[in-house]
């Protein structure tokens, strides 16, 4: 074995121990949120757990990326784990001045703190529960804007009408910049010449896609397992997105891990050869958008109520909002005849109880649905 092939199995395994990890972590913190009767949560949690096993195992076995791109992935990590420990360690530090102004009231630094923007926003996550049963309408907002920035995995795929895929951007910039910096490459990453991509290169758009997915998953777990582990306040990404958890979250994983994973789960589905890239396109789009416009129409102009099959109170007008967007959205990656599948599974999922959170289902069933549908009807996807 030569030295770079040495260190390709170095950062492989690494990446994969990374998940290994990830899922232990996510099983004890569903231990704890079922100890404290969050169910839902607890369950939610040990999907993705399931999951997250899953992810490292097809890493340790297949591998998602070559070398060198899992060595970026797991500098990436280090990144992410620096500045989210340097945040954490910088709260602590005004946690710690905060006790000690309530010993000391003349404390010189008193005026001055209360300026501060981390201080504040301490304040506002430890005066009372950061954990609501019910958030408000702006916040609601909040949530689902980050439910539609999955939509950007189509921009990255298939690009925009005169814009090449983002992914297909990035590759050929990245070629281009180690070009230029060939001496710095060969050093840290090995010979140029085994770079495994060149310009234009389809592949690197997959495999640079799903880099994009898993970097977005692993940007979020890390702040969300302190917001678990630690306390809400420690958490990085509650302080870019402020006061929007809710009680199913507490000792729980949030809602952008479940969407995140589903995503995943269902891109890899593709990358195996078992589905169509356009249903799974359709289930992470009907995921994104459909799943926030139920919430948004139905909290903003439900009137009608009904119960759902366990007891779950939601809006005639919210399930319109939901199964209609879900059509209209399938109708444009898959047709019309799947997009009446996609939109059923949508109203199944949205209408009966599951123990494990929507948000993880949706991208996955959906997908799964329509590509059952795809081989029984042996009807064109798409508008081909």
């Amino acid at each position: 074995m030569g030295y770079w092939q040495f260190i390709d199995r170095v950062y492989n395994t690494t990446f994969s121990l990374f998940f290994f990890i990830i899922a232990i972590l996510m099983v004890h913190i569903a231990i704890k949120g079922y100890k404290a009767n969050n169910r839902y949560g607890g369950y939610s949690t040990i999907a993705c757990g399931v999951l997250f096993l899953f992810f490292g195992y097809y890493n340790s076995i297949i591998g998602y990326f070559p070398f060198p791109y899992n060595g970026f992935f797991v500098w990436w990590i280090g990144m992410i784990l620096f500045v989210n420990f340097v945040f954490s360690l910088v709260i602590r530090k005004i946690v710690r001045k905060m006790e000690e102004e309530k010993l000391n009231l003349n404390n010189s630094n008193v005026k001055k703190l209360k300026k501060s923007v981390l201080r504040k926003y301490i304040k506002m996550m430890t005066k009372e529960n950061p954990y609501k049963e019910k958030i408000s309408l702006k916040m609601e907002y909040i949530r689902k804007s980050f439910h539609l920035l999955g939509l950007l995995i189509a921009l990255a795929y298939f690009g925009f009408f005169f814009i090449p895929p983002l992914t297909e951007l990035v590759n050929n910039n990245v070629i281009l910049l180690i070009k230029d910096i060939e001496w710095s490459y060969n050093l840290l990453w090995g010979d140029i010449n085994d770079f495994p991509y060149t310009e234009g290169d389809f592949q690197a758009v997959i495999d640079i896609t799903l880099f994009a997915l898993i970097g977005a998953l692993a940007l979020a777990i890390i702040s969300d397992l302190i917001r678990v582990l630690w306390g809400a306040e420690y958490s990085f990404f509650n302080f870019l997105t402020r006061p929007i958890l809710r009680n199913k979250e507490k000792n729980a994983a949030g809602p952008q891990i479940h969407l995140i994973s589903g995503i995943i789960l269902s891109y890899m589905f593709y990358i195996m050869g078992l589905v169509h890239i356009l249903a799974v396109f359709a289930g992470i789009s009907i995921a994104c958008i459909s799943d926030a416009a139920a919430a948004i129409i139905g909290r903003k102009f439900g009137s009608h109520k009904v119960k759902c099959i366990g007891g779950e109170i939601k809006s005639v007008e919210g399930f319109i909002a939901g199964v209609g967007s879900a059509y209209l959205t399938a109708l444009i990656c898959v047709g019309p005849i799947y997009a009446l599948i996609a939109a059923f599974i949508f109203f199944l999922l949205d209408y009966f109880p599951t123990v494990i959170a929507d948000n993880i289902l949706n991208p996955i069933l959906i997908t799964i649905g329509i590509q059952i549908f795809v081989i029984l009807l042996e009807l064109p996807i798409g508008w081909q």
